[in-house]
């Protein structure tokens, strides 16, 4: 994927603190605050390896996709909606776990005003679906929520096209 709907500039990998691109169970492991404990639960997925890709216009908005395979669909499938669940905490924001116009197996988060101190800049919509042996999360902060829900399923659709048909 070189270019997202809303016409966001893509951010070259090595410009990010983590750097995007590929992902080895390390890199994904070093991200939590206990990476020894985060790379066990990992393994306990099934994790094999991912990517990330950002498109960016300043901290205010962002659009960021993470596909990740597993060794089954089960551990794929388990890690986005542990993701889902997570993150739904985190940003104390509305989780939908059967979003309608999305495949079986999505959900979506909607972050409308963001709690001080979570990590968002503004209005939010993350989606995380299982696919096959793969895990896809597409997160997106723009002006409104509904102009990142917009954002999220459109990127997703795109990114599911790109997949092996499960």
């Amino acid at each position: 994927m070189t270019e997202v709907p809303s016409g966001l500039t893509r951010l070259a990998d090595d410009a990010l603190e983590p750097p995007a691109g590929a992902k080895r169970v390390e890199d994904v492991a070093a991200y939590a605050d206990d990476p020894v404990r985060e790379r066990e639960v990992l393994e306990d997925y099934g994790y094999r390896f991912g990517w990330e890709r950002f498109w960016g216009a300043g901290p205010a908005v962002m659009t960021g996709v993470f596909v990740d395979q597993f060794e089954t669909r089960s551990g794929a499938s388990a890690y986005a909606e542990d993701l889902a669940r997570n993150d739904a905490a985190h940003y104390a924001g509305t989780l939908d776990e059967d979003p309608r116009g999305l495949p079986g197996g999505c959900r979506l988060l909607s972050v409308e005003d963001p709690e001080t101190g979570r990590g968002l800049t503004g209005p939010a919509s993350f989606v995380w679906c299982g696919h096959g042996v793969f895990s896809v999360g597409v997160t997106a902060v723009a002006d409104s929520v509904e102009a990142a829900e917009e954002e999220v399923r459109a990127v997703l659709a795109e990114q599911l096209d790109r997949l092996p048909p499960t």
